[in-house]
């Protein structure tokens, strides 16, 4: 091979004249030597007072292409950084770490080799602006565990069913409160902005602040369910303490390890006030359908329409959603309770389908969970229908049923379903199952529709009966709450939250909220409506014999090897493996508890609340995904989680956590679901990655405020810093 050698900047070029690559080699300043880059990469050193600062990000943005693009990696031992694969384009370049304040933009373009002067804040409160939210949160001080059992009104202000501390976090400090739908602990929370207004003290500003926007009755009916008064005065003396200086005393390490390998891409879609639930890039059982394809968005209560992000193009577009019916009501009928400091007294979220999450299947065709019409079912879901799961147990109301895009044709239709849907998952078969259908477990066959072209045919539903009587069969059943009769079974109403088919043995597994909540496992049988039986297993909560203690499932799936995994409210990330159950799995003691030995509860990493003694951790992840085909590229079957507190993807390696965090924009990252993808399996890192959006109700809550839209995450791990 002939090659020519020429100057490109502070590098020289190595070109091959044939066409099969350009290398380039950065001089660098640091010890660590010459930087191999090809010519589409930026790369440099960056340097800091007392030499090469290593553990940092360096943040490269445009918005040049068709939709604001950002990529993201951080430098090695020697300070040494390497930006890979971006398209043409003038990008702003700088550096964000701990201990440090952002250095000056500069720059660059593919190509270039920039070396970078880091800026060391001037003290330890400068330098926390940078932490992520958790640090400032977990400066919130829980009332201790002798407030509880709460006393009421007329007592401490806590309602009486909040019955613990770790109750109080789950139900107004968590997943299952205030950080279930947006962060807390970045600067839009732990600060009370002027734009609020004027306020006596933060106590009145916080009973102000949770009234604002579309969201306000929802908030504030929730704290008046916990006790208004108690949660109003906890969170106001979390931002008195801040605003009298207090900021947290221990810094994050800087990332360490192959937390250095990360690469993050960011892509802008939809609008400032819309809002993301969750996205869909591939079919989860074979991650190559839909390779170099668009990823989807699901705007929930915000809009009608499907944000779509073309990652080769750099392009952002929108798909629209469909009702049935004309009468479906919007979410646009709840308007602001009071003024929002953001958007006044604007009606910003409009959706009358509430699209909330997503399956792939082969065909590369995105099945949503999304209303197409009012709650009323039709009549073959009722009382008097022949359908067979009516039959057994009708449905008169559902909120929510399911589109089909199917992008060959361009085409989008309504597919109705008696049952609810939430959450969605494939089995091997075809076979869709669901959560969001409160006491029945739902599935749709879609090759009976495709088959068919039946949607009644095609659907199904079921109770849930636990075996109690032993007899390894579904017989006559009592109903919930009545006395257990031993010469029958128990039905039990544990309504999914996630849910996941197995990819052991075919059954489908199912998270249930709540205190303490739990696992559901669901064996359909030969007649899944006359024959399935489950199985419950209660997350170890107040529980003496139990060695680990943890409350209230958020997301789950299952690995490879049938174990469980789940987020808890409690701060933990848990596993529960039904092959190291020792006892009976049926019969009158298998109603929960019955199998201690086989959960697992790791505490999340960062710090704890201020009192908490009920937690594991502050942080509070959403959901959580089973990385089964090494699509982040840190091994296979390894549980991710979004740590939203901790501001990026949480990743569980041989018992140890690894946090590949967004730094920016500051509290963008806010995953409520992941996905994964292989474009290319023949090019290693680069054609693999795990994504994810902002599943925040709040984007404008994230740097930048009203100009930010909730991005699209792309998180890849190469083999080290300078991999390009």
């Amino acid at each position: 091979m002939v090659r020519n050698m020429f100057s490109f900047g502070n590098a020289s070029i190595a070109v091959a004249v044939l066409g099969v690559s350009v290398v380039a080699f950065a001089a660098g300043q640091s010890p660590g030597g010459a930087i191999p880059m090809d010519r589409d990469d930026i790369a440099g050193v960056v340097t800091g007072p007392n030499g090469p600062e290593a553990g940092v990000w360096v943040i490269a943005e445009t918005r040049e292409l068709p939709t604001r693009y950002v990529k993201i990696v951080v430098t090695d031992d020697a300070g040494r950084y390497l930006v890979p694969d971006l398209p043409q384009a003038t990008y702003d370049v700088w550096v964000r770490g701990y201990g440090l304040v952002d250095s000056e933009k500069a720059q660059a373009e593919p190509g270039d080799v920039l070396d970078l002067a880091a800026v060391v804040a001037a003290d330890a409160r400068a330098a926390a602006e940078y932490y992520p939210a958790q640090y400032w949160f977990a400066l919130l001080q829980v009332p201790g565990p002798d407030e509880f059992p709460g006393t009421g009104p007329e007592g401490n202000g806590i309602s009486a069913n909040i019955e613990s501390q770790g109750e109080w976090i789950r139900s107004v400090v968590n997943t299952d409160g205030c950080t279930g739908c947006h962060a807390l602990g970045n600067k839009a929370t732990r600060e009370i902005p002027d734009i609020l207004g004027d306020f006596d003290s933060h106590f009145a500003a916080w009973d102000r602040r949770v009234q604002s926007g579309q969201a306000g009755a929802t908030m504030d009916a929730r704290l008046a369910q916990v006790g208004r008064r108690p949660a109003l005065a906890m969170y106001a003396d979390w931002t008195d303490r801040i605003q009298a200086g207090e900021y947290p005393s221990s810094p994050p390490p800087r990332p360490q390890g192959v937390e250095r390998n990360v690469v993050v891409s960011l892509w802008d879609w939809s609008e400032p006030k819309a809002y993301m639930h969750d996205l869909i890039s591939a079919d989860k059982r074979n991650p190559r359908v839909n390779a170099n394809g668009p990823v989807y968005g699901a705007p929930e209560n915000s809009t009608d329409y499907m944000p779509v992000v073309d990652p080769n193009t750099h392009a952002a577009s929108t798909v629209p959603l469909q009702v049935r019916d004309p009468l479906t009501p919007s979410s646009a009928s709840t308007p602001p309770k009071m003024p929002s400091p953001y958007w006044d007294e604007e009606v910003i979220w409009d959706s009358r389908t509430l699209a909330h999450s997503f399956a792939m299947d082969s065909q590369a065709r995105v099945w949503i969970a999304a209303r197409v019409r009012p709650a009323e079912t039709p009549a073959f879901c009722r009382e008097g229908s022949n359908h067979p799961s009516a039959q057994a147990f009708p449905i008169a109301r559902s909120n929510r049923q399911m589109q089909l895009w199917d992008p060959g044709t361009q085409e989008m239709t309504t597919v109705d379903t008696c049952f609810g849907t939430h959450h969605l998952n494939f089995a091997d078969d075809d076979t869709l199952w669901f959560t969001g259908s409160g006491p029945v477990v739902a599935w749709f066959d879609t090759r009976v529709l495709a088959e068919t072209g039946d949607e009644e045919l095609a659907q199904g539903w079921t109770v849930q009966v636990l075996d109690t009587n032993g007899t390894g069969r579904r017989d006559d059943y009592v109903e919930p709450g009545e006395p257990m009769d031993p010469t029958k079974d128990t039905r039990i109403e544990r309504g999914y939250y996630g849910v996941a088919p197995s990819p052991l043995d075919g059954s489908i597994w199912g998270s249930t909220l709540g205190m303490p909540g739990g696992l559901v496992r669901f064996v359909p049988g030969d007649d899944p409506v006359n024959t399935a039986l489950v199985e419950f297993y209660e997350v170890p909560w107040n529980d003496p014999e139990a060695p680990v203690q943890g409350f209230s499932p958020r997301g789950m799936d299952v690995d490879s090897n049938g174990v469980v995994w789940t987020v808890l409210s409690s701060g933990h990330f848990a596993s529960f493996d039904r092959s190291q159950c020792e006892g009976p799995l049926n019969g009158p003691t298998a109603t929960g508890r019955h199998c201690r030995e086989g959960w697992m509860l790791y505490p999340f990493p960062g710090p704890n609340y201020k009192g908490a003694t009920d937690s594991g951790s502050a942080e509070s992840a959403y959901y959580n995904f089973t990385d089964r085909f090494n699509l982040l590229g840190v091994g296979e079957n390894v549980p991710l989680a979004t740590g939203n507190l901790s501001e990026g993807v949480l990743a569980l390696i041989d018992g140890e956590f690894y946090n590949f965090r967004v730094p920016y924009p500051l509290g963008s990252f806010f995953g409520k679901g992941l996905d994964g993808r292989i474009d290319d399996p023949s090019v290693g890192w680069k054609g693999r990655g795990i994504w994810t959006t902002s599943g925040s109700r709040a984007p404008f809550h994230a740097e930048g405020g009203t100009e930010r839209v909730a991005p699209v995450f792309k998180f890849q791990v190469r083999p080290d810093p300078l991999a390009h």
